[in-house]
């Protein structure tokens, strides 16, 4: 293994993590208004904010003593760091429900604004992550479309759930 390789893994990492967050977000928004009645912009802004660094928190724990090595502050930082983009992925949907609530807009229009931010952040990520790794254009297009289909997957849920 090169330097290149530990680098393009590390890379991976970071892009996965950004793929989860992004994920894990859509899916937080998604719940927000399990029963129809959207969270307030501001409630779900802190919400979106918290489950990103809990969960940034468990795959911290879990990187850390997975290693089954001797417990450092070293390998705790590198491990966060590696972890980060996880929580950093809360941020654009938390961002998108707080500006729209800034601007007079309902309740139901921060929660959309906030899933299509996290869906589209998604697929982003999920594109850059293949193009990052050198993949072909057909594995490009596949990855976006495959993480299309989980987004779309949870906004469907969302509004089929919404509407019981």
């Amino acid at each position: 293994m090169n330097a290149g390789d530990t680098q393009d893994s590390h890379d991976g990492a970071r892009y996965a993590g950004a793929v989860y967050g992004s994920l894990l977000a859509a899916s937080v928004v998604a719940g927000s208004a399990a029963d129809g009645t959207p969270m307030a912009a501001g409630d779900l802004v802190v919400v979106l904010i918290s489950t990103g660094v809990v969960f940034w928190l468990a795959h911290l724990y879990v990187q850390v003593i997975g290693q089954r090595a001797t417990l450092t502050w070293r390998r705790l930082r590198d491990a966060g760091r590696r972890e980060w983009p996880l929580a950093q992925a809360a941020v654009p949907p938390a961002i998108a429900a707080a500006m729209a609530s800034a601007l007079g807009l309902s309740d139901t229009v921060a929660t959309w604004a906030a899933m299509t931010v996290a869906v589209t952040a998604q697929v982003g990520w999920a594109v850059a992550a293949a193009v990052r790794t050198r993949y072909d254009r057909g594995v490009v297009v596949l990855s976006g479309l495959a993480n299309l289909v989980l987004g779309l997957a949870i906004v469907v849920l969302k509004t089929l759930v919404a509407a019981h």
